[in-house]
């Protein structure tokens, strides 16, 4: 039923050999990969404006200033990555620039960088769309969290059902909102030039809080350079494009990045000419959105759009962690189980991973974008920083045709990245930046202590100087606490593996013992019983004794210790029976020379 169910929701298995198939096209990928970036127009001119207005409404007129100074980093990012993409078609991204070029740490401080991303991407893009839900309806604001939940979960399993099926449920959203946002930029600033607009009627009228200083402004540019998050996606998935995958991905990096700054610049103007305050209760799209259309269809056309590009945009991340989490999980820095491919021919545990891990944080911060932004961007442009570092060390290495001018693009990048990182550590550190700063030696220290212990597995599993085993001493004893027909068979085929084998059982009771002794004569009269002492009628402990001691004893390489163990017809049978095989695996499992294994007998049938 459980494996009828699995097919049901997530669908049949594909062949190794479909992995061609599952490409996709530049349309495709850029509502895959694009989604974390594009969305980011919702939220980012609205975390500029909450800054500025501390200062009051007057200094909301330095929203377009910075984000022109926004829109130059990230153009400067995009070109970084370009040459990324043609430099590493494998994917990887950050991670791999930076391991490769600056070192194994530098390459985890990426990698770590990026997953702690890619999680918090997730909760604040459900955050945002919750948010974007109740400005339109606000009495649901009071189950945020729980709709952020759902949320992920309807992402989780539309992406574990594959990437080119996620494709096709996410392109549509995705293209819907390009066109609602761009028809709101261009109708609202033909309103605006035709019949003049308004100021937007805020809610209140913010008294100022704090002076217009340089540490607001500059906290101000690091709250909008949310608008670059996303940027490094494609360089990550380049594997997932069709032939030829770098210029296919090259391509979609160039159309992202023309429309991302076209709806960015255009609704931050936009908020500029309304004279758009930001509030609590609804968003700065939704206030432009009344403003232009009045509150009609298209009102709603632009809220429902926003909402699902800000809940999908969760898909960029479902596509890039599990990929980047099998890239550390293969060069032994994570479990290996995140470097299996699942039935769908996507990374299952890398995403089931990030759906729980996204839902704890929605859970943690009420579901409250503003709580999770300052969290947001370190990550972002730390591994903005080393990749753009990586690739000019990378440069000046090869030295190939025009490497001078894509040296500088390069470094032009990483230094503006780093001092925007710098910015944005310092006047977040309080809100919460805190935290990743924390964070990301933490899962870099776990990094290495996983790898730490693959390598050392590795070298006491090779067989460099490995002398073939001799012929191995070992008995096989088999516990029983009564005799029936499991513990027959079991005896049975103990005596099939080793000619020396002994019933072990323990002493709970004078009469029910006397009674174990005349069955087994006539039972099993060939196999010797040993019964032993138990005053505290623990089973467990006189076992452990006597299997120690007869190994000591014996000079035995090995005992083998045999479970005769039945099965019931119901699972939920088997918890009405003691779980003493259990007990006795989870005591033996870490004892060496000691090999624990099953005799299941089937029981068939229910009267």
């Amino acid at each position: 039923m459980v494996a009828e169910l699995r097919r049901w929701v997530l669908g049949q298995p594909l062949a190794t050999a479909h992995v061609t198939h599952e490409k996709l096209s530049k349309v495709k990928a850029l509502a895959v990969f694009s989604s974390d970036a594009l969305s980011s127009v919702a939220y980012a001119t609205e975390e500029i404006l909450i800054v500025l207005v501390m200062a009051g409404t007057s200094a909301l007129h330095l929203s377009m200033p910075i984000a022109f100074l926004i829109a130059l980093l990230l153009i400067i990012v995009a070109a970084s990555y370009r040459q990324t993409i043609h430099a590493y078609p494998t994917g990887g991204g950050a991670y791999i620039v930076s391991k490769e070029n600056l070192g194994v740490y530098a390459g985890l401080m990426a990698g770590a960088a990026l997953l702690i991303d890619y999680v918090l991407t997730v909760a604040v893009s459900m955050a945002a769309g919750v948010a974007a839900i109740t400005s339109a309806i606000p009495w649901l604001a009071e189950h945020r969290v729980l709709l952020g939940v759902l949320f992920i979960s309807f992402v989780t399993l539309a992406n574990l059902r594959g990437i080119r099926e996620s494709s096709n449920i996410f392109a549509l959203p995705t293209y819907l909102f390009i066109l609602s946002i761009l028809l709101l930029i261009s109708i609202g600033w033909l309103k605006y030039l035709l019949f003049g607009a308004a100021p937007v009627v805020a809610a209140y009228s913010p008294e100022p809080v704090q002076g217009l200083t340089t540490f607001l402004i500059l906290r101000a540019f690091a709250s909008g350079c949310t608008a670059l998050t996303g940027i490094e996606a494609i360089s990550d998935g380049v594997p997932a494009f069709r032939p030829p995958e770098s210029r296919n991905a090259s391509i979609t990096l160039t159309w992202m990045t023309a429309t991302l700054l076209t709806m960015f610049i255009g609704i931050t103007s936009l908020a500029r000419l309304y004279g758009v305050i930001p509030h609590e209760g609804e968003t700065v799209v939704s206030q432009l959105a009344r403003a232009t259309f009045g509150g009609g269809p298209f009102y709603y056309m632009v809220q429902a759009t926003t909402a699902m590009i800000l809940i999908l945009a969760a898909n960029t991340s479902y596509q890039d962690f599990p990929r980047l989490s099998s890239i550390m999980a293969r060069d032994r820095f994570l479990p290996r189980q995140f470097a299996n491919l699942g039935d769908r021919l996507v990374f299952s545990n890398g995403i089931i991973i990030l759906g729980v891990l996204a839902s704890l944080l929605i859970i943690a911060f009420d579901g409250i974008t503003h709580a999770l932004i300052p969290l947001y961007a370190v990550g972002v442009f730390l591994s903005f920083t080393l990749s753009q570092s990586g690739m000019v060390v990378r440069l000046r290495k090869l030295r190939d045709r025009g490497w001078q001018r894509r040296a500088v693009i390069s470094g032009i990048g990483a230094i503006a990245t780093c001092t925007v990182l710098f910015v944005f550590a310092t006047v977040k550190f309080i809100q919460g930046a805190w935290i990743v700063i924390v964070l990301i030696p933490t899962l870099v220290f776990a990094f290495d202590r996983i790898h730490r212990h693959y390598d050392f597995i590795a070298t006491e599993l090779t067989l460099a100087g490995f002398e073939r085993p001799r012929e191995i001493r070992h008995i096989v004893l088999v516990p029983v606490a009564d005799i029936h027909r499991g513990v027959v068979t079991a005896l049975e085929y103990a005596k099939s593996i080793c000619t020396e084998v002994r019933a072990v059982y323990v002493d709970l009771g004078v009469e029910t013992t006397r009674k174990m002794r005349d069955m087994w004569k006539q039972w099993h009269p060939d196999i010797p019983l040993v019964v032993l002492e138990s005053p505290y009628r623990s089973v467990i402990e006189p076992l452990i004794e006597y299997i120690d001691e007869v190994k000591k004893d014996e000079n035995l390489d090995v005992v083998t210790v045999l479970l005769p163990e039945f099965v019931t017809p119901h699972w939920w049978q088997g918890l009405l029976h003691n779980q003493t095989a259990l007990l006795i695996k989870g005591a033996l499992l870490f004892k060496k020379g000691v090999i624990v294994t099953s005799v299941p007998y089937h029981i068939e049938g229910q009267r």
